[in-house]
């Protein structure tokens, strides 16, 4: 998480530039487990700071979201409604959203869940339109391949009729 944080940090600077322009960058993490299993809270926040708390840089920091944790019923800010939103979300009912999720934002988070679901239904869709597709051309190719084999047998069993005749006569 500090890596990807100063990566993202160390990104903003092009060769010959300032340090003064570089603009404080925030890393979000959104764990579906547990990772800070000594702290009942469900948000953690990592700033630069010393053994006594104070900031040596206020340039962002790393915030971590255990969704995991969260169980806040009553949602009183968007924070919490977020959260719930991505704990709850694919089990919630389009038809029928709960009050908690009567905002533009929830409305809009929810119609790309619906869109998300939607493609990856449309992807499998089509993988297994693929395979199907596969299949059948490898099908087709081995009975191209076994009535060609079977051509050829009746080709070599023809010119050998033939020979037996010819071997025949001659007798």
């Amino acid at each position: 998480m500090i890596y990807s944080w100063a990566d993202i940090y160390s990104q903003q600077l092009q060769k010959g530039d300032g340090y003064d322009l570089l603009k404080p960058t925030y890393s979000i993490w959104l764990l579906d487990d547990t990772l800070v299993t000594s702290d009942k809270d469900y948000v953690h926040t990592y700033k630069l700071r010393d053994n006594r708390g104070q900031t040596l840089l206020d340039h962002g920091g790393i915030w971590l979201f255990e969704i995991d944790k969260f169980s806040t019923q009553k949602i009183a800010s968007e924070e919490q409604r977020w959260l719930r939103f991505l704990k709850e979300g694919e089990g919630l009912d389009d038809q029928s959203l709960p009050d908690w999720m009567s905002t533009h934002e929830m409305e809009q988070a929810m119609n790309t869940l619906i869109k998300f679901s939607e493609k990856e239904r449309d992807y499998h869709e089509y993988q297994a339109r693929q395979n199907f597709l596969r299949e059948q051309r490898t099908i087709q190719k081995e009975l191209e391949t076994a009535l060609a084999e079977k051509q050829e047998a009746l080709a070599e069993v023809a010119r050998l009729k033939a020979l037996l005749a010819l071997q025949d006569k001659s007798l």
